[in-house]
């Protein structure tokens, strides 16, 4: 008498058992190792995609067409207007350099600005859930809607000499901010410092909290996390949002001339010698709007992984 294990086909694979079906993995025509090209589409990240079609239906290629022209022809036109002969004259005057050299001094310190309070206020809004958390973005974001020449207003109603601050300020420290270098840095930096505070916040949740808690566990107060390990982390956002910030006061025109007025030398940055020279020389005002068109080309190349690609 012959136990279980003498069974015919119970070890040797007989053709009752599994293990006995010749090439049941392998050979089996239903498995997908068995599919023609299966190890090939294995290796490229599963089965090919159909393409989608190229072609563009007309009703939606003729507005995209407008919308190219409208938004490109002004530019074009713009540097078919340049006086090129007479370029480097205008571009090299007193005028010129002075507006630039205060634009570009104004625009770094109201990015300056914008980074030292905009990154925590990005973190508070990223990292801590506090009751009228919604409103609270809502009123840091508002500037980006908000009409300039309005937010030049409300900055006098607020830091101008009789302002609800600004009053304190002259009484107590002696400090008055409108119509002054100061001011138009004030300005800059309210009309621009959303732009950052958007850019470190979105970088913020996409980046995994949970590095800050194991850098906490191991004994890391919560400053030197956010210092030695969220800084790190969140580095090319803060780059992108600064230099955004940056571009943006740049260019600022209604809430400076608004809140610090129009004083060659003082206050009047390159968007008002623009505004200033197209009334009385029109080539001086092409020259700078050109001065202006190259820096934001510069930004936008420099942005190029962010903002012109589509993935």
């Amino acid at each position: 008498m012959t136990g279980p294990t003498d069974s015919p086909g119970a070890s040797t694979g007989g053709p009752g058992t599994p293990t006995g079906k010749r090439g049941a993995t392998a050979d089996k025509p239903g498995t997908p190792t068995g599919k023609p090209g299966a190890t090939a589409d294995a290796l490229r990240g599963g089965p090919r995609r159909p393409r989608a079609r190229t072609g563009v239906p007309l009703p939606l290629l003729l507005p995209a067409l407008i919308g190219v022209a409208f938004l490109t022809v002004p530019l074009l036109a713009l540097l078919v207007r340049t006086p090129w002969q007479g370029l480097p004259e205008q571009l090299t005057s007193a005028a010129v350099w002075q507006a630039l050299r205060l634009s570009l001094v104004c625009a770094t310190a109201a990015t300056a600005v914008s980074l030292l309070i905009g990154v925590p206020l990005a973190w508070l809004l990223a990292r801590v859930d506090f009751p009228g958390r919604g409103i609270v973005r809502a009123l840091v974001t508002l500037p980006l809607v908000l009409p300039p020449v309005v937010g030049g207003v409300a900055l006098l109603m607020a830091l101008g000499r009789n302002g609800i601050v600004g009053r304190w300020l002259d009484a107590w420290f002696g400090i008055t901010l409108p119509f002054t270098t100061a001011g138009v840095v004030v300005a800059e930096a309210f009309v621009a410092m959303p732009f950052l505070v958007i850019s470190v916040e979105g970088t913020l949740r996409a980046a995994d909290p949970r590095y800050e808690e194991a850098a906490t566990t191991l004994g890391a107060s919560r400053f030197t996390a956010f210092r030695r390990v969220t800084l790190p982390l969140i580095a090319p956002g803060i780059a992108a949002g600064a230099v955004l910030a940056w571009a943006r006061a740049l260019g600022e025109f209604g809430a400076t001339i608004t809140f610090a007025g129009n004083f060659p030398g003082r206050t009047q940055t390159m968007p008002l010698a623009v505004y200033l020279a197209l009334q009385n020389d029109p080539e001086a005002a092409i020259a700078l709007s050109l001065v202006l068109l190259a820096v934001s080309i510069a930004v936008l190349a420099g942005l190029r992984d962010r903002w012109m690609s589509a993935g």
